[in-house]
């Protein structure tokens, strides 16, 4: 529903400088289409890349009411907060923008459309996107996605949070720069509303989940030619305990490669620093041993890990390098930030050649 040229307006309530607000960060870092305006009232007027280190020039304002001489035509939710459910200053803005004339899009848990008064103020040219629905029409996965004859890249990560959707979007970015046909398979809110579409797949059933990833897979080679690539957004971990993500896109992806996504430094979970991440060579060759099972016998040689996208958003670039260097020294991998530029030469290009190498 949400449009490449939707000018949207983003309900940041508080989420400008908090992990609540991962979802507009996201959408501020890497959404093409035109973003008019960001409402956080605790830093209306602020530079917002003072606030945020993002690189963009947009306002940041108190409310809808200060948004709308910007144009907007969709409020999009940016916060994810605990719970999934809409802090009150949120709704009013919400409700502010639907009686506006203006659509809503949202990623959250709690379905805004289901909301009578939201409902009721939306008009009849407009519309309400709860796009963490289960899409209609699911089957179980059949591996069908291994016929395709498009390049099919997975990233899985370490952890939650470490830039698989990032990793993607770059890689889809420098493909773009070659030439390269792609298609971008958002799989979680964030690069849901981004693409303007994909599948939630945290609101599918767990039998119906690799199907549904199948699907949206399937979908999107549709548009491809045959050297073409899709790149699937990674959810979740393996080494998370609370994840159960990773197995329904390898069965419904049928991967021909894999990316893995790790921020330097980290040794576990991060919101579980009790769990620990094992090794990274023993973590590849886990995700390769389940990359190689569930799979057709025509399928072709199973998926390796082919490079490693390392998240140094922490580091400065002299430690950034180093960590880079070690990485890709223990695991005889390519590693690279696929966000940073060096030497003039963009880390997801460097990252796109290793996964295009045979």
């Amino acid at each position: 529903m949400l449009r490449a040229d939707h000018p949207v307006v983003l309900l940041q309530h508080g989420g400008l400088d908090s992990l609540t607000g991962k979802t507009g960060l996201a959408m501020l870092r890497h959404r093409r289409g035109p973003i008019v305006a960001v409402i956080d009232p605790a830093h209306a007027g602020a530079d917002l890349e003072a606030v945020t280190g993002i690189p963009r020039a947009v306002p940041v304002v108190a409310d809808l009411q200060s948004a709308l001489p910007l144009g907007p035509a969709v409020a999009v939710v940016g916060l994810a907060p605990s719970g999934g459910r809409l802090p009150e200053p949120v709704r009013a803005d919400a409700l502010a923008a639907l009686r506006a004339g203006l659509s809503l899009a949202s990623g959250l848990h709690t379905r805004l459309a289901d909301d009578p008064e939201l409902k009721a103020a939306c008009r009849p040219d407009c519309w309400i996107w709860d796009l963490r629905c289960e899409p209609p029409g699911l089957v179980v996965a059949q591996a069908r996605a291994a016929a395709l004859p498009q390049q099919r890249v997975l990233a899985v990560g370490t952890d939650m949070a470490v830039g698989k959707m990032s990793a993607c979007l770059a890689l889809q970015a420098a493909a773009e720069r070659r030439g390269l046909p792609s298609a971008f398979i958002g799989t979680g809110q964030a690069g849901i509303l981004i693409s303007g579409a994909g599948v939630p797949l945290d609101a599918v059933r767990v039998d119906y989940a690799a199907g549904a990833v199948e699907a949206a897979v399937l979908q999107g080679a549709e548009a491809l030619p045959v050297e073409g690539m899709v790149l699937v957004e990674g959810q979740g971990s393996l080494c998370h305990p609370g994840s159960t993500a990773t197995l329904p896109l390898l069965r419904g992806s049928q991967p021909t490669a894999l990316l893995m996504v790790h921020r330097a430094g980290q040794g576990t979970i991060e919101r579980l620093p009790e769990v620990p991440l094992p090794p990274l060579a023993e973590l590849v060759q886990l995700c390769e041993g389940l990359a190689a099972i569930a799979r057709p016998v025509q399928a072709g040689p199973p998926a390796k890990v082919r490079a490693l996208a390392l998240n140094t958003a922490r580091l400065e670039p002299a430690e950034a390098q180093q960590a880079v260097d070690a990485i890709a020294a223990e695991l005889n991998l390519p590693c690279a930030d696929p966000l940073r530029i060096v030497a003039g030469c963009h880390g997801a290009d460097l990252l796109l050649d290793a996964l295009l190498t045979p």
